[in-house]
């Protein structure tokens, strides 16, 4: 026992110098009494010291560590195991409390001997590296002190490709290391691992941030790693900035409830203002989605919603599309539990549509328009959760028994989970059986006090169908964008919702009988957006045949009355063109406008006819060929001329778009009896028709169709044009021919059509505009002159066959002056005598 206490006081002395040189020694028990008395007891009998040099304290070597629980050489292989591993092995690699034997040579060496001897291995324990490698770690302190000390050295020196490889490594000793300081470099090492971390890199490093938040706290998550990301939110590269964005967002749930609405939020606005980067932005914006639902404090709820316009307005698609799917949702979330959903989020962003209107009657900002709008869409899974959640029938809806299935096509596809209404409302099956009850309540029981359900009808909709009547039905965008809007909330709310809710008021405002014809045009609200949003918003959310035959009807009344008024078109076309573009309404429009074709009224049937030009282009050959040129061909043998006049943009678009040789054969001879038959021969208003007909639609109709048919008509139509008497009809006339010989400018032209139709018909138009129009004039002799130019290099380059590719080049030449010459035209009649002027 004396010896043993006077190897521990030698011990002692040893750590505190940190001497270290190899071990000569027998055996060294460095145990507490406590232990040495237990083990004692285990064996039965006293612990035997063996140690022939126990005045050699030079020659024992011991870890660096508060708790040492054995020393052990550093030429026994067991020991390069871990301890767990070592001590599962025999009593050849002893556990921590058992003595440690080696045994000793039968020699009669001196340890002087020994210890020149032994030197002759070469061991370091003098430099940083070596100093590690001669003491091994005894304890999991020891451990992660070690690891504090080694990793800031390994990080550098391994391949940028592999180390996330250390993160593991880098996270366990941050979260288990005693010094703060050594914490916080080792969470900047992490940070900093990878220059450019991808998207997996950067997903391993948040699974490992997480894992480190929820093992040490919220406290020493905001005091630790906060900090590193505060460092690196204006780093030069991209990808460590999208790194702290999402480290934001994968922080939140385990950050101080104070800090989450304060200093993240603080960092994620000067993000979402400050970085140029989209993916930085986007990343941004979902991280302020989850944000908002953790955070708690209501003065936030301002500053969220000036976040929720600056992210809708953000020029990038990527971010914009990100806040759809997870800044609203879970914004709306928020604002449904402040109950700030009905009376500020949705009538906030109501107000600022009217707003953009008002301001907007000498141009809109549809930009704007759209960026309004497609929020008011996405609140639409939400506005309907609401209404549930709050329904009369609320409390009874208990999970018990079967549980009716909700149809697949029951609502519109949700943008993303958030907008799911199972996922807002907790469950599928709870979900049907509110829906089950919704549908009754409806049906059966009514409305009365229903205050959410009665907000959304005599608040929601007749304000949305106030607005629906102020935006310009010839915008193709904002009527596309209004459909979209109340096909989803007609689809959402329910078919019985639609029925008895939505389609009254819309009926109510648009009062369709022939008895109100005078009064219709009068009011106007026939020729708004208001016809088109309810034909293609409300009228095709359900398509059950008597849905159809709804649709049918009201078309064909609008057109009726329309026509009958002497009313603009245009809401009857901005709702062909919505419906025309999904083809399963092509039948359907066939049938409303067979309708025209044979109604008693010329004026009908001259609207039916004009309709046919729009649907052309989106209608398969098939139905062309077997519904569209049938219908066509009756019409231009109506009695009216009027009739017969207005088929000829519909036969110009099929001679554009169909490829069939017997179709656009039978088109021909429809024109061809237009242009020879001597009936029309005085016809203004036709030529007018047909000349406005082939300059739109000869540069992309077929070749053949082109030089044999378009050019040698338009020359006799000019050749008439010069025998016009009364002078303003011969100049609408020549107007028109010019802009289809501009056109058709741009298309090849053979040498003969050259010189046998294009040609002369210009020279034609140019006596024309001699007298009538000085500056159409100006141009047109360039053109002639161009032309004959490029008819004379063929002729010098090439006497026979095609043309030569110098003149089609000179003729490419042409066409590009010409243009860029042409669009000059309208800008300064003066400016037009020096249009084509050589440059000196």
């Amino acid at each position: 026992m004396e010896q043993i206490r006077r190897l521990e006081s030698e011990m002692d002395f040893l750590k505190s110098e940190h001497f270290a040189v190899p071990v000569v020694c027998d055996s060294v028990q460095p145990s507490l009494d406590q232990s040495l008395h237990k083990d004692s007891e285990d064996s039965g009998q006293n612990p035997v010291i063996n140690n022939s040099d126990e005045g050699k304290n030079k020659d024992i070597h011991l870890s660096e560590s508060d708790e040492v629980d054995s020393t052990t050489p550093k030429e026994t292989v067991p020991n390069s195991l871990p301890r767990r591993e070592r001590e599962g092995m025999p009593s050849s690699s002893p556990s921590r409390k058992n003595t440690v034997h080696f045994d000793k040579p039968n020699r009669k060496l001196s340890p002087a001997f020994h210890q020149a001897l032994l030197s002759f291995c070469r061991m370091s324990a003098d430099s940083r590296l070596g100093s590690e490698v001669s003491r091994i770690a005894d304890s999991e302190k020891s451990v992660m002190l070690m690891l504090g000390r080694c990793l800031p050295h390994i990080v550098p020196n391994v391949l940028l490709a592999k180390r996330e490889e250390l993160i593991p490594l880098i996270l366990c000793t941050a979260c288990l290391h005693p010094e703060p300081k050594e914490r916080d470099q080792l969470l900047h090492i992490l940070f900093n691992l990878i220059k450019r971390p991808d998207d997996e890199q950067r997903q391993m490093i948040l699974t490992g941030c997480v894992a480190f938040a929820r093992h040490v706290g919220p406290t020493r998550v905001e005091a630790e790693l906060l900090p590193q990301c505060w460092e690196q939110i204006n780093h030069k590269y991209p990808e460590r900035r999208l790194l702290v964005a999402e480290s934001c967002g994968a922080l939140a749930p385990y950050l101080p409830k104070e800090i989450r609405s304060s200093l993240v939020l603080s960092m994620l606005q000067q993000m979402l203002m400050e970085d140029k980067a989209d993916l930085v932005r986007e990343a941004v914006i979902k991280s302020l989605g989850i944000i908002m639902g953790y955070i708690d404090d209501p003065d936030k709820y301002q500053q969220g919603f000036e976040l929720l316009l600056s992210a809708l307005g953000d020029p990038s698609e990527r971010v914009v599309s990100a806040t759809h799917q997870v800044f609203l949702p879970a914004y709306a979330a928020w604002t449904t539990e402040l109950g700030n959903l009905q009376s500020h989020l949705i009538p906030t962003l109501l107000n600022k549509i009217e707003k953009l209107l008002r301001e907007g009657e000498h141009g809109l900002d549809e930009h704007k328009l759209h960026m309004y709008l497609s929020a008011l869409q996405s609140l639409i899974p939400s506005l309907f959760a609401l209404v549930l959640q709050n329904a009369p029938f609320s409390s009874k809806a208990k999970l018990h028994g079967e549980v009716p299935q909700i149809e697949v096509t029951r609502f519109p596809r949700p943008m993303s989970p958030l907008q799911d209404v199972s996922t807002i409302i907790g469950s599928r099956e709870q979900l049907a059986v509110l829906l089950q009850l919704y549908d009754y309540q409806l049906e059966h029981e009514g409305t009365t006090g229903w205050e959410s359900l009665l907000w959304v009808v005599n608040q929601l909709l007749p304000q949305l169908i106030e607005i629906v009547g102020k935006i310009n039905v010839t915008s193709t965008a904002c009527v596309h964008e209004f459909s979209r809007f109340f096909w989803r909330l007609c689809r959402t709310f329910g078919k019985i919702f639609t029925n008895t809710k939505v389609k009254p008021q819309f009926q109510e405002i648009l009062r369709l009988s022939e008895e109100n014809i005078d009064s219709s045009a009068r009011n106007g609200v026939l020729t708004k957006a208001t016809v088109p949003i309810y034909a293609t918003g409300v009228l095709t959310c359900y398509i059950q045949e008597e849905d159809r035959k709804l649709l049918v009807g009201f078309l064909e009344d609008v057109m009726t009355l329309l026509s009958l008024s002497h009313a603009p078109l245009d809401s009857l076309k901005a709702s062909f063109v919505e419906l025309g573009a999904n083809p399963a309404y092509h039948e359907l429009l066939l049938t409303v406008l067979w309708y025209g074709v044979v109604h008693t009224s010329a004026l009908v049937r001259c609207t039916a006819a004009r309709m046919f030009e729009l649907l052309v282009k989106g209608v398969n050959e098939t139905l062309v060929a077997q519904r569209v040129v049938p219908a066509l061909i009756t019409l231009s043998s109506d009695p009216e001329i009027s009739v017969r006049i207005a088929t000829i943009p519909a036969f110009g678009t099929i001679m554009e778009t169909v490829i069939q040789r017997e179709l656009l054969e039978r088109v021909k001879m429809q024109l061809a009896s237009f242009l020879e038959d001597p009936q029309y021969q005085d016809q203004y208003s036709l030529h007018t028709e047909i000349i406005k007909t082939f300059g739109r639609v000869g540069p992309n109709a077929e070749p053949r169709f082109r030089d044999e048919f378009v050019l040698p008509h338009l020359h006799k139509l000019a050749l008439v044009n010069n025998l016009q008497i009364v002078d303003s009809k011969r100049l609408d006339i020549a107007t028109h021919l010019f802009e289809a010989y501009s056109a058709l400018s741009c298309c090849f032209i053979s040498e003969d059509l050259m010189v046998n139709h294009f040609l002369p018909g210009l020279r034609c138009l140019r006596t024309d505009m001699e007298h009538l129009s000085p500056e159409h004039e100006v141009i047109l002799s360039s053109m002639i002159k161009e032309c004959e130019q490029k008819v004379e290099n063929k002729t010098v380059q090439e006497p026979q066959g095609s043309m030569s590719i110098a003149a089609s080049l000179v003729s490419e030449d042409t066409k590009t002056k010409f243009l860029n010459k042409m669009g000059q035209l309208t800008t300064s009649g003066a400016m037009l005598a020096n249009v084509f002027q050589r440059k000196k």
